[in-house]
């Protein structure tokens, strides 16, 4: 019987220390930290190396180096971590990546932006550039061709580096751009009032420049600047020539088709089929297309016939003036301080005459009938 009792208590004993073991085991494994995930400088490990590289399905050589310092000098940096973009890497060896050419592996990469810069990536999806990507165009510009992999540094300091960096594609259009006002003063004299070319089409969503949405907007874009008193104030520039426009021909038939035909393409003149689109020069300049030499030519490309007369008449976007547009000047002067008040005057002495005569023929009747 005394047997059995300390058989039973070696039982409960070896319960409760297996319990108490299996407890701790249980607890241990919950709480313990996940696998090391590694880091930068285990990367580094390898792809320090300049000669680290793989080859694609294609044949090509495709480098896995990275630069350190050019990494560590990003806007990325140790903030973000190689593992930061690349989620999919945990170990070594690496998950094996099927690559055709060295093109489609950047187009398949590019995707793992989002991770951070969701609303960027949605608005790039609609622009010009996805658009053409969708056609299996692979010349498409993506995010890493304009911001760079392992080095992506601010994209607007200096400002020079927005048009420098489309300038890679568009490098006829650049050109023209750098001969510009707006070019020069950028690339001599590192003016940040100047547009870019994302100031006027766009960053991420960029519209397809040459359709007739895009030409009917134009002249809000150069709005955007030419209606800014700061800025334009440095430059002696009036901040009148957009609502002047506006109050033009030109301007009122643009502003009709834009609120009621937006997708209908207008002919009517909208700033650049006057001033020039990429190559747009100072009106003082003798080349520019709206310097006084030129501007018969520029006129007459709508306007058939079009003489130094027709020219003259013209008002350069500003209100007329006793200097410029005396008649128009005169015209409007003389509507608006002598036809006005003498119309409103004559109304209101017409209609105080027949108050006058109706009271008096009240009178009248008011005494017959006393009679």
């Amino acid at each position: 019987m005394k047997r059995e009792s300390t058989s039973r208590l070696n039982i409960t004993i070896a319960a409760l220390a297996g319990a108490i073991i299996l407890t701790f085991m249980i607890a241990r494994t919950l709480g313990a930290a996940p696998p090391d995930i590694p880091g930068d400088e285990t990367c580094l490990g390898c792809h320090a190396a300049k000669s680290l590289s793989t080859v694609t399905d294609k044949g090509e050589l495709l480098s896995l180096y990275v630069d350190k310092a050019a990494l560590d000098g990003s806007v990325h940096g140790k903030q973000v971590g190689c593992t930061g973009c690349h989620s999919d890497i945990k170990s070594y060896p690496h998950p094996k990546r099927s690559m055709v050419d060295r093109r489609s592996f950047a187009i398949e990469s590019y995707s793992l932006c989002q991770q951070c810069h969701s609303v960027v990536y949605q608005k790039a999806l609609d622009s010009v550039h996805s658009q053409v990507l969708k056609t299996q165009n692979q010349n498409a510009p993506i995010c890493t061709d304009c911001h760079g992999y392992h080095n992506v540094v601010k994209p607007d300091t200096p400002k020079t580096r927005v048009s420098q960096t489309c300038a890679n594609c568009h490098r006829p259009i650049f050109d023209n751009y750098v001969g510009s006002v707006h070019g020069k003063a950028l690339t001599t004299e590192d003016n940040p009032d100047v547009p870019v070319c994302t100031d006027c089409h766009g960053i991420h969503n960029i519209k397809e420049a040459r359709t007739a949405s895009f030409r009917i907007e134009s002249p809000e874009v150069c709005a955007g600047c030419h209606t800014n008193k700061e800025i334009m104030s440095k430059y002696n520039i009036s901040t009148d020539v957009y609502q002047t426009y506006r109050n033009e021909f030109h301007g009122i038939t643009t502003l009709y088709y834009k609120v009621n035909f937006p997708t209908i393409w207008c002919y009517k003149a909208v700033c650049t089929d006057c001033h020039g689109v990429h190559d747009i020069k100072p009106p003082d300049d003798p080349s520019s297309s709206v310097a006084k030499a030129n501007l018969v030519n520029t006129c007459g490309k709508c306007h058939e016939g079009a003489n130094q007369s027709f020219t003259d008449a013209w008002t350069g976007h500003l209100p007329p003036s006793p200097e410029k547009g005396f008649l128009i000047w005169a015209a409007q002067a003389a509507w608006a301080w002598f036809l006005i008040p003498v119309t409103v005057v004559g109304m209101l002495v017409h209609i105080g005459f027949d108050w006058r005569k109706a009271r008096q023929h009240r009178r009248r009747e008011s005494e017959d009938e006393s009679r």
